[in-house]
């Protein structure tokens, strides 16, 4: 194994990631408050981070290590249908600029730490609260298994084999982010996005001066897609353009309603800096567009990979000395450390908070939910660890696929409490059945793919499977509202 290993890179990587272990741990002393006292010092950072620091977590946790693997795999299998995550980037930042500070107020003026809590304290409804906190702890499992994919494609491209790496790994993640808290993903996002911004300008500078430019880039990959054939190119077919839309348009809407990227909202030390990094954060999106970029050049390096998730790893390795394919690397595997920790601590809140607090010791202390999330977020890490090692990694991809769509089915529930009372707790929770319900059953009889097709007409219409069980989801809703207002008009929903 030892002529397999890049030793310089291997050397590279291990710096940075001591770097920021020692973070880490620093972590704990940063804008130091009691973090074993009070969930929201551990879990929320003593919801003081101002606009810098909110923007490096949210695009921390945001943009993954996955996200760096997976865009430009997808862009490199099928072309422009890879670019979906483009237009979804930017539609849901004005969505955060509207809802998102409405949603911090709330959830400031009455000591909320989940969107769980959001929801009891506007519907006053313990099923309701139940339902958003169980959907949020299953979509987030798989998605820190995915984490720990991306984290191997890079371990495995330095030369190491076996799952060992990956255990340490996420041993040294468990034990700071049970130490630090939210303080410590925080603290390490500085570092990582600004690697990852490194490596991403470096490589779309460096990689086309040394294929032949953009042109060649494009060339190449469109000969590619030409000899491949089927629904792939450059440019998107008109039967991809309505799945393409909505899936951006989807996948938009459940961005911000999972348990990570609502952490770092309510971690937010005002509305203001929420609205500040709604417009700062489309920063991301250019990189996120630089980085698919990856999977044309491939064509362009003639590269030959087993997986399409090797793509990435390999033009580093291939066209970049071993000093900066390790940065690179290190860069990408921190990068899954970041969103990992994240991810776990808001399952932690949610499990503390709405399932603890709620069925096991409603009169719990401050320091004794700090002490449950600690303990719950070590128990989800080992979870999504076990998941990795022990099941295919087919079946986390496949399972993050559904939780995109579950997570999806929290959005009226969350959102639309926010602006008006006139839905009822029995109306929404039956519409989260039946579009939770709905969308598995669709999902899972397409083979676990995200799209759906429905005849009208004689037309088919294919879809994005999460967007129709919302749509489906709200009209039931609303329908079930009707019925319990004609049923029992007098009855008042409990003020947020």
């Amino acid at each position: 194994m030892s002529d397999q290993i890049d030793w310089i890179a291997l050397a590279v990587f291990l710096f940075f990631f001591l770097l920021v272990t020692v973070m880490g741990f620093f972590a704990a002393r940063w804008k130091s408050g009691p973090v074993s006292e009070h969930l929201d010092e551990w879990g929320l950072g003593g919801r003081q981070f101002g606009t810098w620091i909110t923007w490096f977590l949210v695009g921390g946790d945001f943009y993954t290590a996955y996200t760096v693997i997976a865009v430009p795999a997808l862009v490199y299998a099928v072309g422009a249908y890879g670019f979906f995550a483009l237009p979804y980037t930017i539609i849901v930042y004005p969505f955060v600029f509207a809802v998102m500070p409405l949603l911090w107020k709330v959830a400031h003026a009455n000591g909320h730490v989940t969107a769980a809590d959001v929801v009891h304290g506007t519907y006053n409804s313990r099923g309701l609260e139940l339902a958003v906190a169980i959907t949020g702890l299953i979509a987030t499992m798989p998605y820190i298994a995915l984490q720990l994919i991306g984290m191997g494609v890079v371990i495995k491209a330095i030369g190491l084999t076996g799952e060992l790496p990956i255990v340490a790994a996420f041993v040294v993640l468990a034990l700071y982010t049970y130490s630090s808290g939210l303080r410590a993903p925080a603290l390490i996002a500085f570092v990582k996005d600004i690697m990852i911004y490194i490596v991403v300008l470096v490589a779309v500078v460096v990689v086309p001066s040394k294929l032949g430019g953009y042109g060649a880039v494009f060339a190449a990959a469109n000969d590619a897609f030409a000899a491949k054939g089927g629904a792939t190119g450059l440019i998107l077919k008109p039967a991809q353009m309505l799945p393409y839309a909505t899936l951006a348009l989807g996948s938009a809407l459940a961005a911000f309603m999972y348990p990570h990227t609502l952490t770092g909202i309510f971690a937010s030390k005002s509305a203001d800096t929420i609205r500040k990094n709604a417009i700062l954060l489309p920063a991301y999106t250019l990189l996120l567009g630089l980085i698919a970029l990856l999977g044309y050049m491939a064509y362009a390096a003639h590269l030959t990979v087993t997986s399409n998730n090797d793509v990435v790893p390999t033009l580093f390795k291939v066209l970049f000395p071993s000093w900066f394919a390790g940065f690179a690397f290190s860069a990408i595997a921190i990068g899954a450390l970041v969103p990992a920790a994240v991810m776990s601590i808001g399952a932690a809140n949610l499990f503390t908070r709405n399932v603890w607090k709620a069925y096991i010791d409603p009169n719990i202390s401050h320091a004794g939910e700090a002490s449950v999330a600690k303990i719950t977020s070590l128990a989800v890490k080992v979870g999504a660890l076990a998941f990795t090692i022990f099941l295919p990694t087919q079946y986390a991809l496949d399972l993050q696929l559904l939780g995109g769509l579950w997570i999806l089915q929290t959005f009226p529930a969350l959102v639309f409490g926010l602006f008006t009372r006139w839905f009822r707790a029995e109306g929404l929770l039956l519409g989260w059945a039946v579009g939770i319900a709905w969308g598995s059953w669709t999902a899972w009889g397409n083979g676990l793919k995200p799209l759906a097709t429905i005849d009208l007409g004689g037309t088919s219409y294919v879809f994005y499977v999460g967007l129709g069980a919302l749509i489906l989801n709200v009209a039931v809703a609303a329908v079930a509202t009707v019925v319990v207002r004609l049923l029992s008009p007098r009855r008042a929903v409990a003020p947020s």
